[in-house]
């Protein structure tokens, strides 16, 4: 595993566009019944390669988080709900999702979860200090916090109101 820059001091993001944030569930009920729930884990794979290899697909980052040996969960941001809405429709994923509900009718085995964010332009805030790049700012690009984005109130506007579009500033380290 190759060692990732870390970019020391504090930054955030411009925070200026519209975020999608998509959050899929999958929890192993019960363990022992491998055939119910090896091919909804299998599936997940092959799907998160197609979508990254395909800039047209409009998912900006995909993040898999295990908890324990049940559970596991995707973090993705997408550039629109049109663009996950047509990979729901996908081939790939209709096949994923009919497979799903195969083993799902036939009881408890294996579940899924999945909930959608729609974040306006302006109204999220982030702070990354002396870490590799992830998450939104992988995405959008990383601006070294100042004296107009001190707080999460300065960066999210004040006082309930969505911040403006900052000049980027260079990202230094």
């Amino acid at each position: 595993m190759s060692e990732q820059k870390i970019h020391n001091g504090r930054f955030t993001t411009a925070g200026d566009e519209e975020v999608v944030l998509f959050l899929l569930g999958i929890r192993v009920n019960k363990a022992r019944a491998l055939r119910s729930w090896l091919p909804v884990v299998r599936a997940l794979d092959p799907m998160l390669r197609e979508l990254a290899a395909d800039p047209r697909s409009g998912l900006l980052y995909s993040r898999t988080q295990r908890y324990g040996l049940r559970e596991v969960t995707l973090l993705q941001y997408w550039r629109s709900t049109d663009a996950l809405i047509e990979f729901s429709h996908a081939a790939m994923h209709r096949r994923a999702w009919r497979d799903f509900y195969k083993v799902a009718s036939r009881g408890t085995d294996v579940g899924l979860w999945h909930e959608t964010y729609v974040v306006p332009a302006g109204h999220y805030e982030s702070i990354y200090g002396s870490v590799p790049l992830t998450g939104l700012g992988l995405v959008q690009g990383l601006t070294p916090i100042g004296r107009r984005t001190e707080t999460a109130r300065d960066r999210l506007g004040g006082a309930g109101e969505p911040r403006t579009a900052q000049p980027a500033e260079s990202e230094s380290q």
